[in-house]
């Protein structure tokens, strides 16, 4: 209080507060007078005594109020040397205006400092660690190099391995000259024009790999494959089907990352009546829209016809989610289909490319002519074993079963490839993609040791969205179905199927369905096959001896919606977005049901939106068991009304309809 008492009396009034004081007691009028007060005097009248008791009260005042403010800044003074805010202890002859000046400069940098604290505590926090870490990328490369080596050496060296598992398909593939600034391209007007063909469909390939690798948020690489009882795996185990044999023979390379390697095995026999006409429509039900790479198959249905479908399917899942490439699997010769061709140079910054087995075996050097010619020995003729290099497959070496060990070296079981077959196919997929991830791994090494983070190029979520109008002109496909900016919508009711159904059955009970309150009791089937449905004679009378039998369990069976008679009633498809109203129904089972079941029977009515349609206007499409019932959107009439927001097809038996069901397997929409 000493040091507080010094400067109470340290402290002068100014001017101003002297002035303030005069007029106070001066009860003058008019202008502001500077006087002084007279001096005391005992003789003065009571009046005087007054006011000088209240100018000493005021100048009292005054100086209480003095101390208290220096007492508050001796205070503060105090809570700065004691972190409080750093304020000093020289508050001598300091104006008290000037003291409330410098206290709110101090509150204004207190707060400047405050906010930029707090900016700082709010940034967004760095990214957690890549879950693909360099012991992931160094046991993934052993992985790689350890699968390439075993297939070089299987295969007699690498140039022979080459000439059989990657010159094998239509363009051969080469990732020698795939560099990183090719990958991480964003021009793809100038990269298109400035490389060829082979380059930009390895970048794609790579860019596959990359992005699955480095997206935290994938944990399994997919791929799935659409097509007929070579997809399948007929006349042989499951377990030996192509898509089997890659799933064991790849997946180490993943679990080595953490990851798991899946291949969705969508193939369906012929028994059903399908086609690739009308299975391709269905690609985002059949396998998942996640897929990172699409197969197809349909070797014994084409005839070198099918161009125009290639080029909608590769279309169409170039608009899901990863932008898968197109990878076609043929059991031929590579006969350089002119049109084929020309699809594969235009497509090939999608990856675009198709693999033939009968060239992947003759690739090798092996005269089969000649053996044919010379020895009657076809190896290529129903049953036989060997192929000419080996005479079954790795895993067969390895099979102390002899029959069993036999079985695995069919080349091909009758038009359907057999074990040796299918690993060939299986070797070709997997040594191209192998080469593909290598080429990845390099490309993350180079960019963590500059002390890049992979995921700003090639996280799934720095994919670009693809648009219709993104992709090339058509070349041969109808532009009013296959340029659309989301594939076509689907149900299809055979198995297996992985994916997404499109139309659904609606609710009877539904407020939205528009035929509430009429009978809808069609019935969902299947067809049950049993443990031995299209595994083969050979393998069937092996199996059923051993344990392990389940594993030959094929996954396809027909399948539908259906009824009989007319108290069946209705059945209601609440029909998915559309972009241009497409409406096709498929039946089954039969190659050629279409006619009979949906355009020829009378006691059949198909509506749309609730209106009757009338089926002159229907045509047989894409194939022989469907009926495309819309070619696009009605333009006027209640037909062209969605009061719910969604389209309606309905499909009722009325009174007469007798004899055989109507069987629903498919319906598709885009």
């Amino acid at each position: 209080m000493a040091n507080n008492h010094h400067q109470y009396e340290e402290v002068h009034l100014t001017d101003d507060d002297d002035a303030e004081d005069i007029e106070l007691v001066s009860g003058g009028v008019g202008g502001r007078q500077r006087r002084a007060a007279p001096p005391l005097s005992s003789s003065g009248g009571g009046g005087s005594t007054t006011k000088w008791i209240v100018i000493l009260f005021l100048i009292v005042l005054v100086g209480v109020y003095k101390l208290g403010m220096e007492e508050g800044k001796a205070e503060v003074q105090h809570e700065g040397l004691n972190g409080g805010g750093g304020v000093t202890d020289n508050y001598s002859d300091v104006d008290v205006k000037q003291t409330q000046h410098e206290d709110a400069a101090v509150q204004e940098e207190q707060i400047k400092k405050t906010e930029t604290t707090t900016t700082t505590t709010t940034t967004v926090p760095p990214k957690p660690p890549m879950k693909f870490t360099m012991d992931h990328l160094t046991a993934m490369r052993t992985e790689c190099n350890n699968l390439i080596n075993t297939l070089n050496d299987y295969y007699y060296g690498e140039d022979k391995a080459i000439a059989m598992l990657m010159n094998s398909h239509i363009a051969p593939w080469d990732f020698n000259e795939v560099e990183l600034d090719h990958v991480e391209s964003t021009d793809e007007s100038t990269f298109v024009n400035q490389y060829p063909p082979r380059k930009l469909r390895a970048v794609k390939l790579v860019n596959t790999m990359l992005r699955a690798l480095v997206s935290d948020s994938q944990r399994t690489f997919l791929m799935g494959g659409i097509g007929s009882s070579v997809m399948a795996g007929h006349d042989n185990c499951h377990y030996d089907a192509y898509e089997s044999q890659m799933e064991r023979l790849f997946s180490p390379i993943w679990q080595a990352a953490d990851m798991e390697f899946t291949f969705q095995n969508a193939g369906e026999g012929g028994g059903c009546g399908d086609s690739f006409e009308n299975q391709v429509w269905c690609v985002k039900q059949n396998i998942s829209p996640d897929v990172d790479v699409v197969h197809y198959e349909w070797t014994y249905f084409e005839h070198g016809a099918a161009y125009d479908w290639h080029e909608s399917l590769l279309r169409w899942i170039q608009m899901l989610p990863k932008q898968p490439p197109l990878h076609i699997f043929n059991t031929g010769r590579n006969n350089k289909n002119d049109r084929d061709v020309k699809l594969t140079d235009y497509y090939a910054r999608y990856g675009f490319n198709a693999f033939y087995m009968r060239t992947g075996f003759e690739n090798g050097g092996y005269d089969y002519e000649k053996e044919k010619s010379e020895k009657e020995i076809d190896r290529f003729a129903w049953g036989h074993v060997g192929d000419g290099y080996h005479n079954t497959t790795r895993y067969g070496e390895l099979e102390e079963d002899d029959l069993r060990k036999t079985s695995l070296g069919v080349v091909m079981r009758n038009w359907h490839p057999g074990p040796m077959g299918f690993q060939l196919t299986s070797d070709s997929f997997t040594y191209v993609y192998t080469h593909a991830i290598l080429k990845a791994l390099d490309i993350i090494e180079k960019e963590v040791n500059d002390g890049k983070d992979p995921r700003e190029k090639w996280d799934a979520s720095t994919r670009p969205i693809f648009m219709k109008g993104d992709l090339l002109e058509p070349m041969y496909c109808d532009p009013i179905y296959c340029v659309v900016d989301e594939p076509p919508g689907c149900l299809n009711y055979e198995l297996p199927t992985f994916g997404q159904w499109g139309p659904r059955v609606e609710d009877p009970d539904d407020d939205l369905n528009p035929y509430l309150g009429e009978v809808q009791k069609w019935n969902v089937w299947h067809k049950d096959n049993d443990l031995w449905y299209m595994v083969g004679k050979q393998d069937t009378s092996l199996f059923k001896k051993r344990d392990d039998a389940e594993m030959c369990r094929h996954l396809d069976a027909c399948g539908g919606i259906s009824a009989s008679k007319a108290e069946d009633g209705m059945v209601v498809f609440r029909l998915p977005k559309m972009e241009v109203g497409l409406v096709v129904v498929c039946g089954c089972c039969g190659k050629d049901v279409g006619q009979n079941m949906f355009m020829d029977n009378e006691n059949l009515e198909i509506s749309f939106n609730t209106v009757p349609l009338n089926k002159t206007t229907f045509d047989v499409w894409p194939n022989k068991k469907c009926v495309r019932l819309l070619k696009k959107f009605p333009t006027s009439g209640r037909e062209s009304e969605t009061p719910t927001g969604h389209h309606y097809l309905a499909l009722k038996l009325l009174e007469n309809q007798v004899g055989a069901d109507v069987r629903i397997s498919h319906v598709f929409t885009i």
